[in-house]
Protein backbone atom coordinates (compact mmCIF):
# COMPACT_ATOMS: atom_id res chain seq x y z
CA UNK A 1 0.00 0.00 0.00
CA UNK A 2 1.36 3.46 -0.89
CA UNK A 3 0.97 6.08 1.83
CA UNK A 4 2.66 8.59 0.37
CA UNK A 5 3.06 10.24 -2.97
CA UNK A 6 5.39 12.98 -4.37
CA UNK A 7 4.33 14.43 -7.51
CA UNK A 8 6.91 16.77 -9.72
CA UNK A 9 7.67 18.41 -6.16
CA UNK A 10 9.70 21.14 -7.04
CA UNK A 11 10.41 24.44 -4.39
CA UNK A 12 12.27 27.57 -5.60
CA UNK A 13 13.64 29.79 -3.33
CA UNK A 14 14.34 33.60 -4.38
CA UNK A 15 13.01 35.07 -7.53
CA UNK A 16 14.75 36.21 -10.80
CA UNK A 17 18.44 35.65 -10.95
CA UNK A 18 18.59 35.07 -7.75
CA UNK A 19 16.25 32.32 -7.69
CA UNK A 20 17.89 28.87 -6.44
CA UNK A 21 15.65 25.87 -7.38
CA UNK A 22 16.27 23.48 -4.15
CA UNK A 23 14.12 20.90 -5.30
CA UNK A 24 13.77 19.94 -8.49
CA UNK A 25 10.72 18.29 -9.76
CA UNK A 26 10.83 14.84 -7.85
CA UNK A 27 8.04 12.03 -8.08
CA UNK A 28 8.48 9.64 -5.44
CA UNK A 29 6.15 6.41 -3.56
CA UNK A 30 6.42 5.45 -0.22
CA UNK A 31 4.81 2.05 0.52
CA UNK A 32 3.74 0.57 4.24
CA UNK A 33 6.06 -0.20 6.07
CA UNK A 34 9.37 0.96 3.56
CA UNK A 35 12.45 2.90 4.80
CA UNK A 36 14.06 5.18 2.28
CA UNK A 37 17.35 6.48 2.75
CA UNK A 38 18.37 9.77 1.09
CA UNK A 39 21.90 10.34 0.80
CA UNK A 40 23.88 13.33 -0.79
CA UNK A 41 26.00 16.24 -0.27
CA UNK A 42 25.15 19.05 2.15
CA UNK A 43 23.22 21.94 -0.08
CA UNK A 44 21.69 19.03 -2.13
CA UNK A 45 18.08 19.55 -1.22
CA UNK A 46 17.70 16.84 0.87
CA UNK A 47 16.36 18.92 4.19
CA UNK A 48 14.10 21.06 2.35
CA UNK A 49 12.65 17.72 0.90
CA UNK A 50 11.54 16.73 4.52
CA UNK A 51 10.79 19.71 5.31
CA UNK A 52 8.16 20.02 2.84
CA UNK A 53 6.79 16.31 3.18
CA UNK A 54 6.57 17.24 7.11
CA UNK A 55 4.57 20.36 6.21
CA UNK A 56 7.41 22.74 7.64
CA UNK A 57 7.34 24.29 4.20
CA UNK A 58 5.26 24.79 1.30
CA UNK A 59 6.23 23.85 -2.56
CA UNK A 60 6.79 25.89 -5.25
CA UNK A 61 4.69 23.29 -7.18
CA UNK A 62 3.83 20.01 -7.29
CA UNK A 63 1.68 17.28 -5.33
CA UNK A 64 2.03 15.60 -2.03
CA UNK A 65 -0.37 13.01 -1.39
CA UNK A 66 -0.49 11.40 2.16
CA UNK A 67 -2.64 8.25 1.98
CA UNK A 68 -4.61 9.59 -0.89
CA UNK A 69 -5.49 12.85 1.02
CA UNK A 70 -3.32 16.06 -0.98
CA UNK A 71 -2.12 18.47 1.37
CA UNK A 72 -0.69 21.02 -1.11
CA UNK A 73 -3.13 23.39 -0.62
CA UNK A 74 -4.19 23.16 3.00
CA UNK A 75 -4.29 26.00 5.20
CA UNK A 76 -1.92 26.16 8.29
CA UNK A 77 -4.59 25.45 10.76
CA UNK A 78 -5.32 21.97 8.92
CA UNK A 79 -1.81 21.09 8.36
CA UNK A 80 -1.23 21.56 11.72
CA UNK A 81 -3.48 18.30 12.78
CA UNK A 82 -1.20 16.39 9.67
CA UNK A 83 1.91 17.17 11.58
CA UNK A 84 0.13 16.16 14.97
CA UNK A 85 -1.28 12.91 13.60
CA UNK A 86 0.19 11.39 10.86
CA UNK A 87 3.98 12.22 10.55
CA UNK A 88 6.70 11.56 13.30
CA UNK A 89 9.60 13.74 13.33
CA UNK A 90 13.37 12.40 14.63
CA UNK A 91 15.99 15.49 14.69
CA UNK A 92 20.03 15.30 14.34
CA UNK A 93 19.91 17.43 17.51
CA UNK A 94 17.19 15.19 19.74
CA UNK A 95 15.37 18.07 20.73
CA UNK A 96 14.18 16.78 24.20
CA UNK A 97 13.40 20.09 27.21
CA UNK A 98 15.89 19.75 29.36
CA UNK A 99 13.21 20.22 32.27
CA UNK A 100 10.88 17.53 31.26
CA UNK A 101 12.16 13.74 31.87
CA UNK A 102 12.06 11.02 29.58
CA UNK A 103 8.50 10.18 29.62
CA UNK A 104 7.49 13.60 29.43
CA UNK A 105 9.27 14.33 26.63
CA UNK A 106 7.69 11.26 24.84
CA UNK A 107 3.94 12.24 25.86
CA UNK A 108 4.49 16.24 24.64
CA UNK A 109 2.59 14.76 21.25
CA UNK A 110 0.31 12.82 22.42
CA UNK A 111 -0.94 15.78 25.09
CA UNK A 112 -2.21 17.89 22.11
CA UNK A 113 -4.93 15.27 21.88
CA UNK A 114 -7.52 14.28 23.78
CA UNK A 115 -6.55 11.22 24.96
CA UNK A 116 -6.85 10.89 28.91
CA UNK A 117 -3.64 11.43 31.30
CA UNK A 118 -3.43 7.35 32.31
CA UNK A 119 -3.21 6.05 28.48
CA UNK A 120 -0.73 8.88 27.49
CA UNK A 121 1.50 7.99 30.37
CA UNK A 122 0.85 4.25 29.52
CA UNK A 123 1.64 4.95 26.22
CA UNK A 124 4.73 6.93 26.72
CA UNK A 125 6.44 4.00 29.23
CA UNK A 126 5.55 1.56 26.61
CA UNK A 127 7.77 2.68 23.68
CA UNK A 128 10.58 3.81 26.12
CA UNK A 129 10.95 0.02 27.28
CA UNK A 130 10.35 -1.24 23.75
CA UNK A 131 13.98 1.01 23.36
CA UNK A 132 15.51 -0.39 26.55
CA UNK A 133 15.23 2.83 28.30
CA UNK A 134 12.96 1.15 31.05
CA UNK A 135 15.64 1.97 33.73
CA UNK A 136 15.78 5.69 32.38
CA UNK A 137 12.07 6.55 32.40
CA UNK A 138 12.41 8.88 34.82
CA UNK A 139 15.75 10.41 33.75
CA UNK A 140 15.97 14.25 32.39
CA UNK A 141 17.74 14.54 28.87
CA UNK A 142 21.44 15.65 31.18
CA UNK A 143 21.16 12.36 32.64
CA UNK A 144 21.41 10.51 29.35
CA UNK A 145 23.82 9.68 26.92
CA UNK A 146 23.72 10.63 23.02
CA UNK A 147 22.06 7.31 21.86
CA UNK A 148 19.50 7.33 24.83
CA UNK A 149 18.62 11.01 23.94
CA UNK A 150 17.78 10.01 20.09
CA UNK A 151 16.03 6.54 21.64
CA UNK A 152 13.49 9.05 23.57
CA UNK A 153 13.49 11.40 20.36
CA UNK A 154 12.52 7.72 18.13
CA UNK A 155 9.51 7.22 20.93
CA UNK A 156 8.66 10.72 21.20
CA UNK A 157 7.93 10.65 17.31
CA UNK A 158 5.73 7.22 17.33
CA UNK A 159 3.35 7.87 20.23
CA UNK A 160 1.16 9.42 17.93
CA UNK A 161 0.82 6.09 15.42
CA UNK A 162 2.32 8.51 12.44
CA UNK A 163 1.86 7.22 8.88
CA UNK A 164 5.20 8.31 8.02
CA UNK A 165 8.46 8.75 10.12
CA UNK A 166 10.83 11.75 8.91
CA UNK A 167 14.53 11.22 10.37
CA UNK A 168 17.55 14.23 9.05
CA UNK A 169 20.67 13.26 10.19
CA UNK A 170 19.37 11.11 13.10
CA UNK A 171 23.02 9.70 13.85
CA UNK A 172 24.92 12.70 13.23
CA UNK A 173 25.88 13.22 16.49
CA UNK A 174 26.34 9.53 17.97
CA UNK A 175 29.33 7.09 17.50
CA UNK A 176 29.05 4.37 14.74
CA UNK A 177 28.21 1.75 17.33
CA UNK A 178 25.41 3.93 19.39
CA UNK A 179 24.33 4.96 15.82
CA UNK A 180 24.04 1.26 14.87
CA UNK A 181 21.92 0.31 17.52
CA UNK A 182 19.29 3.45 17.73
CA UNK A 183 18.90 2.91 13.76
CA UNK A 184 18.41 -1.61 13.90
CA UNK A 185 15.69 -0.37 17.29
CA UNK A 186 14.00 2.30 14.52
CA UNK A 187 13.83 -0.09 11.80
CA UNK A 188 12.40 -3.06 14.59
CA UNK A 189 9.73 -0.21 15.88
CA UNK A 190 8.84 1.24 12.11
CA UNK A 191 8.04 -2.64 10.80
CA UNK A 192 6.17 -3.17 13.90
CA UNK A 193 4.15 -0.07 13.90
CA UNK A 194 3.36 -0.06 10.28
CA UNK A 195 4.54 3.19 9.58
CA UNK A 196 7.24 4.03 6.83
CA UNK A 197 10.22 6.20 7.11
CA UNK A 198 12.18 8.18 4.97
CA UNK A 199 15.86 9.19 6.42
CA UNK A 200 17.99 11.94 5.26
CA UNK A 201 21.79 11.14 6.03
CA UNK A 202 25.53 11.46 5.27
CA UNK A 203 26.07 8.21 7.36
CA UNK A 204 26.87 5.19 4.94
CA UNK A 205 27.01 2.64 8.22
CA UNK A 206 23.50 2.43 8.18
CA UNK A 207 22.33 1.50 4.83
CA UNK A 208 22.18 -1.83 5.07
CA UNK A 209 18.48 -0.81 7.41
CA UNK A 210 16.96 0.66 4.25
CA UNK A 211 14.77 -1.26 1.71
CA UNK A 212 15.88 1.45 -0.95
CA UNK A 213 18.68 3.59 -1.28
CA UNK A 214 18.18 7.23 -3.39
CA UNK A 215 20.93 10.16 -4.11
CA UNK A 216 20.31 13.39 -4.51
CA UNK A 217 21.95 16.28 -5.65
CA UNK A 218 21.31 19.64 -7.20
CA UNK A 219 17.53 18.53 -6.26
CA UNK A 220 17.25 15.78 -8.07
CA UNK A 221 16.84 12.52 -6.81
CA UNK A 222 17.63 8.96 -8.21
CA UNK A 223 18.51 5.46 -7.11
CA UNK A 224 22.09 5.52 -5.89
Amino acid sequence: MTILKLRNLVKIFGTDHTAIKAVDDISLDLKKGEIILISGPSGSGKTTLLSMIGCLLSPTSGDIIIDKENITKYPQKKLWKIRLNRIGFIFQQFNLLQSLTARENVQIPLQLTRNKKNYIKKKAEELLRELGLEKRISHLPKELSGGEKQRVSIARALINKPDIILADEPTANLDSKSGHIVIEMTKKLVKKHGCAMIMVTHDHRIEDIADRILFMEDGKIWTN
